[in-house]
């Protein structure tokens, strides 16, 4: 793969080091447990729910695990707490408030500010609290979110484990 593609490059200034890029078997192969992941817990969605579109920002979360899985933003602490927190607070002011863009202001300056004083920065978890405050329906969606959100974590160990193994199949 072409190494002057700036989108795993950090920004100017900043003090980190570049993914490295792997050829595109390897990065079709990194990709791939992310997008098999999703497409299972859309199934699971499908299922046991209606409410497709609160599991939108699971997508974004894989594909960030995918993009970079060594990066603080991507470990299971920090998915975790800020996917569950975020739901949580957006159900706090879909239940006090009540579904609109107060509500929804509410939950995404909240959340915002939880993930960094918790220093659980994981952004696709702003929309997640958006999804939750903006929309109607039943409160059982956190628990099935709380599931959703444990699947995507096992990304983590995956791509983790691919990178692994790519790194061995390198060495060779």
């Amino acid at each position: 793969m072409n190494q002057k593609r700036s989108s795993l490059k950090p920004i100017q200034g900043a003090n980190r080091s570049l993914r490295r890029r792997l050829d595109l078997k390897g990065e079709l192969a990194l990709a791939t447990a992310p997008t098999i992941t999703i497409l299972a817990v859309l199934a699971l969605v499908e299922v046991l729910s209606r409410q497709r579109l609160l599991f939108a920002s699971l997508a974004s979360s894989a594909f960030l695990i995918y993009l970079d899985p060594q990066h603080g933003t991507n470990t299971v602490r920090t998915l975790l707490l800020s996917q569950i927190m975020a739901a949580t607070i957006g159900l706090i002011t879909y239940l006090l408030i009540g579904p609109g863009y107060v509500s929804g202001g509410i939950a995404m300056v909240v959340t915002i500010i939880m993930m960094i004083l918790l220093d659980v920065v994981h952004p696709p978890a702003v929309s997640t609290s958006l999804g939750f405050s903006l929309r109607s329906g039943n409160e059982s969606n956190l628990i099935l979110f709380a599931l959703a959100v444990g699947i995507t974590a096992t990304l983590i160990g995956l791509e983790r484990f691919a990178l692994w193994i790519l790194a061995r199949y390198e060495n060779r």
